[in-house]
């Protein structure tokens, strides 16, 4: 019976320290990030850390009021050496914390009580406490709970508004389109994807606005005669039908440089 509990203190001692090593860890990461990361740090990552860390309190509560832990509260720590000289095996245990297990140190880590400090602090709140009256403490109570109440409601009215805000800007429609703007850039700048205007004879002309200026001939030159050459009869404008109408009379002089 008795080596059946010294196994179950002995299981129960090893989960216990490999959890509030794990919570030490959790400790350490957070308070590093708190101190060096401070300018990058944001609330999301904040509460990530905070949750790890109720996490592993929870795991720790889950093993201190398991059935098969025993309870630690009926045990007592007795110090089997007392050395005012450094201890090499307990500097390591506690990560160079505590180097000598001495007399001046072995109240302080073996407590079983609070300090004498926190103990009369303690006390005085109690008796003040006790001393109050009912009546009294019914109505600080009362003005206690109005104070948590009203900032309640702050705090509701301002989540409400923020999830109006948010589902609002959730529902807003989308008047433009990136596809359209970039194909019409393209197309005022590159010309992409426009197709030239056919012209009267079925000939694929220019685009609109294009102006094409043919060479005109010298006096005495075969281009000169009134002809336009082959090579410049591709290059004539297009001109789009006029609304307006003209009357053009045959002149009735002779060309000067006629045949």
């Amino acid at each position: 019976m008795q080596q059946r509990e010294e196994k179950q203190l002995e299981s129960a001692l090893d989960s216990i320290i490999q959890r509030v090593n794990d919570l030490k860890t959790s400790i350490a990461a957070m308070i590093y990030k708190v101190e060096n990361e401070y300018e990058t740090l944001n609330w999301p990552t904040f509460l990530d850390n905070f949750a790890l860390l109720s996490g592993h309190l929870t795991s720790l509560s889950k093993i201190l009021s398991h059935d098969k832990c025993p309870v630690l509260r009926n045990l007592t720590v007795l110090p089997l050496l007392l050395s005012p000289e450094r201890d090499e095996q307990l500097a390591q245990m506690t990560e160079h914390r505590v180097s000598t297990f001495a007399y001046d140190l072995v109240p302080d880590y073996l407590r079983t009580k609070l300090e004498p400090l926190a103990e009369n602090k303690m006390m005085q709140l109690e008796h003040k406490a006790a001393t109050v009256a009912y009546e009294n403490a019914q109505k600080q109570v009362a003005a206690y709970q109005k104070v948590v109440t009203h900032i309640w409601d702050i705090v509701s009215k301002a989540r409400e508004e923020w999830e109006v805000e948010s589902s609002a800007r959730g529902n807003t429609q989308q008047h433009s389109s990136v596809s359209d703007t970039h194909l019409l850039v393209t197309a005022v700048g590159m010309g992409k994807g426009l197709k030239p205007v056919p012209s009267s004879n079925g000939q694929p002309g220019q685009a609109p606005g294009s102006m094409m200026v043919a060479p005109q001939g010298r006096p005495g030159s075969a281009s000169g005669q009134g002809q336009i050459p082959p090579a410049t009869q591709s290059m004539t404008m297009n001109k789009a039908p006029s609304a307006i109408k003209t009357n053009i009379k045959s002149a009735t002089q002779i060309h000067p440089y006629g045949r």
